[in-house]
C-alpha cells in the first residue's frame, strides 16, 4: 500500500483467536498499540500476545466481558492507561450458540444480542473522546445476519441487528469524522464455527470452497486485509455499508 500503519493504537474485542487475532496480528508493526480484548481463554490471549509482540507490535492483553456495560468501561480504562487515541475499534467478540431460537436457553439467547449485536454502542459511547477524526471502528458479521442458516438463529439475528446499529452509528459519527463499517465474512475456519458445528464443520468449509466462484474457501487473512485497506485515508467516503468478503459466494 502507499501509506503505512505507523503510529496507530488499535483495540480488538475477541482478539485473542480467530478473526480477531488474524486482524490485530495485522495491524503488529513498529510498536503500535494492540489492545486484545478477550472473555476467559488466558492461553490463546498469551498466544496472540506473544505473536503481537513478535510482528513488532505492543500487545495489551484485557481479559473482559464486553457483553456488559461494566466490562466495556474496564477495558477502555486500560486502553486510556496508555493512549489518549483509538484509531482503529474492531468488535469481533461473539457469543457463539447454536440452535433453533425456540429451544435456546432464554438467558443465553439475550446475552448473545447484546454482545453481538449491541454491545458495539457501549463500545463507542465509552470510548468518547478516544475516538476522532480519521477514527474507523468495523463490526464483525457474518453471512448469517443477511440470511437463514439453520440452528444459527441465535448469531444470525444479533448480527442482523449489529448491521443495522452500524448504519445509525455511521449517521451520528460522521459529522466527528469518524466511519463505523460492517465486514462480513463467508465461512472461516475458526474456534467460533467448530464450536457451533463441532460434527460438520468441515463439511461446511468444503461446500462452501466448492461452491465459491473463485475456487478456494474464505481465509482470516481475507477478512484482516480488507480492514487494513479500509483505514487508508482516500476512502473515508466508505462508511455505514455492510462489505461481503465471499469470493462472489453469497451472488
Amino acid at each position: 500500500m502507499i501509506w503505512d500503519l505507523l503510529g496507530m493504537a488499535i483495540l480488538v474485542t475477541g482478539g485473542s483467536s480467530g478473526l480477531g487475532r488474524a486482524i490485530a496480528e495485522r495491524f503488529a508493526i513498529d510498536g503500535n498499540d494492540v489492545f486484545v480484548n478477550y472473555h476467559s481463554n488466558d492461553e490463546a490471549a498469551a498466544e496472540a500476545g506473544a505473536a503481537i509482540a513478535a510482528a513488532g507490535g505492543t500487545p495489551h492483553l484485557v481479559k473482559a466481558d464486553v457483553g456488559t456495560v461494566e466490562g466495556v468501561r474496564e477495558v477502555v480504562g486500560v486502553v486510556r492507561e496508555h493512549t489518549d487515541r483509538l484509531d482503529q475499534l474492531v468488535h469481533c467478540a461473539a457469543k457463539a450458540i447454536n440452535g433453533p431460537l425456540l429451544d435456546l436457553d432464554p438467558e443465553s439467547l439475550r446475552e448473545s444480542v447484546i454482545l453481538n449485536g449491541l454491545s458495539i454502542v457501549d463500545l463507542i459511547r465509552e470510548s468518547g473522546d478516544l475516538l476522532g477524526k480519521g477514527s474507523v471502528v468495523f463490526y464483525l458479521s457474518s453471512r448469517g445476519g443477511r440470511f437463514v442458516i439453520n440452528e444459527y438463529g441465535a448469531l444470525g439475528t444479533a448480527k442482523a441487528l449489529g448491521e443495522h446499529v452500524v448504519r445509525y452509528l455511521a449517521k451520528e459519527l460522521g459529522p466527528r469524522g469518524i466511519r463505523v463499517i460492517t465486514i462480513a465474512p463467508g465461512a472461516v475456519d475458526t474456534t467460533a464455527l467448530r464450536s457451533m458445528f463441532p460434527d460438520t464443520y468441515e463439511e461446511r468449509l468444503a461446500a462452501s470452497a466448492a461452491a465459491n466462484p473463485l475456487g478456494r474457501g474464505v481465509e482470516m487473512d481475507d477478512a484482516a486485509a480488507l480492514v487494513e485497506a479500509l483505514c487508508h485515508p482516500g476512502l473515508e467516503m466508505v462508511n455505514g455499508q455492510t462489505i461481503t468478503v465471499d469470493g462472489g459466494l453469497s451472488l
